[in-house]
């Protein structure tokens, strides 16, 4: 079983690669957003339920650039923070959002991630 450090630094490395992070998390995983996305709830509970809102991030969003600094562990749980230069499909508006996700571990697996960024970003 992976310890909480290895999972963060797989989950960053996999990340910054464009590789899939899935197998990291636990089926029953838990994704809480600061806000709720247009249409959807703050929270996805389960696997189906956080990889179809990262559908709808990719669906919604044109990103222009990205990057991620971290992983910071502490215990149970880490974080990284994400930077992303991008334009909503639907507006055109382009914005640059800086966020941070705080991931919990348990079991070997990524049980909840919760993600903080200013409102309207």
């Amino acid at each position: 079983m992976m310890t909480t450090s290895e999972i963060a630094n797989q989950y960053t490395s996999l990340y910054k690669q464009g590789k899939d992070v899935k197998a990291l998390y636990s089926p029953d995983a838990v994704s809480v957003e600061a806000w709720a996305p247009p249409g959807m709830n703050r929270e996805a509970v389960g696997l189906p339920a956080i990889v179809a809102k990262g559908e709808w991030w990719i669906a919604n969003h044109e990103v222009h650039s990205s990057a991620m600094t971290g992983p910071w562990p502490h215990g149970d749980r880490f974080i990284v923070g994400f930077q992303f230069d991008v334009t909503m499909k639907q507006s055109g508006q382009r914005m640059q959002m800086d966020e941070m996700g705080l991931f919990t571990v348990k079991d070997g697996k990524i049980v909840r991630e919760e993600f903080f960024y200013q409102a309207g970003a």
